[in-house]
This record gives C-alpha cells, sequence and structure tokens, in this order.
C-alpha cells in the first residue's frame, strides 16, 4: 500500500528522533557509567590509602598514665601517618592497666586531676598506689583490697592535646619501683613554681648567695594536700628515700644558715621523656656518716651512698665553699635561720596564693 509523502516524512522523523533519543541515551548512560567507575576507582584508592589508628579522646600530661577509655580508633590517611602510628589496639592491650577479673582501670578527671578508677559490682572504686610497696589498691568495704593487676602502667613521654596521633615513640612502660625506705614526705619552706600541680615533676635545687647551684633531689613527682578541695598554698608531698630525707634535711640547715640562700623546685617540662638530674649537693660529714651507718638504708643504697660521699669531689665542694661561707656567718647565722625560715615560708605562701586565686577567679 502506498503512502503519501506526509506519512513518510512522519515516520522517518519519528524514526530519527528515536535515534537520537537513542544515542543520547546511550552518551548518558556510557557517562554515569564513567563516573560510577571513576567513584568506585577514587573510592579504592582512597581506601587503599587510608588506615586506622588511634588518637586521644582528651588532653594528656606527660608523665600520666594512659588508659585504653582515653583512645579511639579512626580512619586516616595512610600518607599522613608515621609508620610507628598505633593502629592495632593491641598494642595497648598489652599495657593495659586490668585486674586479675579484667577489669579495665579507667581515667577519671576530679578537679582537672587524672585518677585511675576501677568498676567492682558496677560500682566505681579509685585505684591508689600504696608508696611503701608500690602496688595497687582499693578502698572496699571499709577495707584495703589489693589489686593484682596485668601489667606496668603506659605512660605518656610528652604532654599531648586531644585528637593526637599516637605512635609508639610517644608511649613508655612506667618503671619506677620503690624502695622499702621510700616514704612520703612533707615540705613548706620550698619555693614553688607559680604554676606547679599535682602530677608534676621537680628537682630540688639550692641556691647560695656567691651563685652556687645544686640538685638536692631529682624528678619527684609532687602531689599538692588539699583542704576543703583548695590546693595547698606552700606545701608538697615527695617521696623520698632514706639518703634524700637526709640530703634534704642538710641542705635546709644549710640554707637557712646561709643568708640569701635560698632552696626551690624547677619543674621539668617533658616528664615522660627527660632522664632524672644528677644530684649534685654535696652534704656534710655528719650527715654523711649518719647515712653510712644508718640499718634503714637498703644494701644497695649503702653502696651507693659509700662510692658517692669516698669521692674527693664533693669533699672538696663542701670544705672549699659551703663550709666557709657558714662559717662567715659567724653568730648572725642562727638569727639567719629564724629569720629566713619565716621570710621563706611567707613568700612562698604569698606567691602561691595569688596564683591560686588566680585560677579561683577570686578578685581582690
Amino acid at each position: 500500500m502506498a503512502t503519501n509523502p506526509m506519512q513518510r516524512k512522519a515516520r522517518n522523523s519519528f524514526l530519527l528522533g528515536m535515534l537520537v533519543m537513542l544515542l543520547i541515551s546511550g552518551i548518558i548512560i556510557g557517562l554515569l557509567l564513567m563516573q560510577l567507575m571513576n567513584k568506585i576507582k577514587k573510592e579504592k584508592a582512597e581506601k587503599d590509602a587510608t588506615t586506622n589508628a588511634y588518637v586521644l579522646t582528651q588532653d594528656v600530661s606527660s608523665g600520666q598514665v594512659i588508659t585504653t577509655d582515653m583512645l579511639t580508633k579512626q580512619p586516616v590517611n595512610r600518607n599522613l601517618v608515621p609508620s610507628n602510628a598505633t593502629s592495632d589496639l593491641t598494642i595497648i592491650e598489652n599495657y593495659a592497666l586490668k585486674d586479675k577479673e579484667g577489669d579495665d582501670v579507667y581515667t577519671k578527671y576530679e578537679n582537672n586531676t587524672a585518677k585511675l578508677y576501677i568498676k567492682k559490682d558496677n560500682n566505681p572504686y579509685e585505684v591508689k598506689k600504696e608508696e611503701e610497696t608500690d602496688n595497687y589498691y582499693i578502698e572496699r568495704n571499709d577495707e584495703k583490697q589489693y589489686l593484682q593487676l596485668n601489667s606496668v602502667p603506659l605512660v605518656a613521654k610528652v604532654s599531648m592535646k586531644k585528637n593526637t596521633l599516637i605512635t609508639t615513640e610517644l608511649l613508655s612502660k612506667s618503671d619506677n619501683p620503690v624502695q622499702d625506705d621510700v616514704r612520703k614526705q612533707e615540705y613548706n619552706m620550698v619555693i614553688l613554681p607559680m604554676d606547679l600541680v599535682t602530677g608534676d615533676y621537680i628537682d630540688v635545687r639550692i641556691m647560695l648567695p656567691s651563685g652556687q647551684d645544686y640538685i638536692i633531689v631529682s624528678k619527684k613527682e609532687v602531689e599538692i594536700p588539699q583542704i576543703n578541695g583548695i590546693d595547698s598554698e606552700d606545701t608538697i608531698w615527695i617521696n623520698l628515700s632514706e639518703d634524700e630525707i637526709l640530703h634534704m634535711s642538710c641542705a635546709i640547715i644549710d640554707a637557712y644558715q646561709i643568708k640569701g640562700s635560698k632552696i626551690y623546685a624547677t619543674k621539668y617540662t617533658e616528664a615522660g621523656m627527660q632522664n632524672a638530674a644528677t644530684p649534685t649537693y654535696p652534704i656534710n660529714e655528719s650527715a654523711s656518716k649518719l647515712l653510712q651507718s644508718d640499718p634503714n638504708i637498703l644494701e644497695r643504697a649503702m653502696n651507693e651512698i659509700l662510692s658517692r660521699y669516698s669521692n674527693t669531689n664533693a669533699s672538696d665542694l663542701r670544705n672549699n665553699y659551703i663550709n666557709p661561707v657558714i662559717s662567715n656567718q659567724g653568730e648572725q647565722a642562727q638569727s639567719n635561720i629564724e629569720t629566713n625560715m619565716q621570710e621563706s615560708t611567707t613568700n612562698s605562701k604569698n606567691s602561691r596564693k595569688e596564683y591560686l586565686d588566680s585560677l579561683a577567679g577570686v578578685v581582690k
């Protein structure tokens, strides 16, 4: 059957339109496929370039114990991650503090001070360390219950901010065994840094008016006692061995006999990374004899002390520099003891009070 030109033209236009539509659809589908493939390829490349690593969920200070609750795993660009970044929690868990029942020790902040806690029967208990034995314990049912922990703590070598990527170089195992002769000592005549807080590490030093400056004891963790929740302005607690206690006693007497001298504390900037300084203060002869004869000193400490005080350099320092200065004070020495004791205590209290008041927002 013959078709007229108009029908033929309409049919050809329809077929041409269909062909164009199919062509356009094919192009669109091709572009979409290309975009999809590019997206898949990009996601694969991003996935290949991404790794998981642990970051901190809170700020930590140098020397602070790291517990697993302070860490979270996040995906990060592999190219931006050091090769020693911690991505496997088992690395952390190997040193995570747990008791023999498998209960985790976790961190809780109270008055901006980090404290360790553990849950027993869904009740939280503060984990404390016994100073004499270095053992951990909790106070439960009005009794001291010792914890058998699986490992020594993992501590931060340096101070770190929240979201810091954790690497093995930033962590270390705590290894601070306590000797049997260690005791908690209280001092209120040491001049303290204004911003000193519990958990900081210090050296205690003595400065003489001649410019001589000696380290009495080194790298001691400070605990600041609180009264009604407020830090003491001038008092600190530090753990000292028997010989260190005698060093401090000797230095205190020397300092208050020598007008213009002072005993002061200096803070470690990165306690987790810095090694303890070597004490340089030469004590007097009577204290030296006491150290050598005191039965409370462990044999290992005794040998170290005998070796230290057989050193002629220490004796020369004492005889040539410190003793002459004391002798020159004459009768004024005793007066200096009383005057400088009160002056040092007053100055210490005033400076610490001003700083603590500023933290509490006290307006004068």
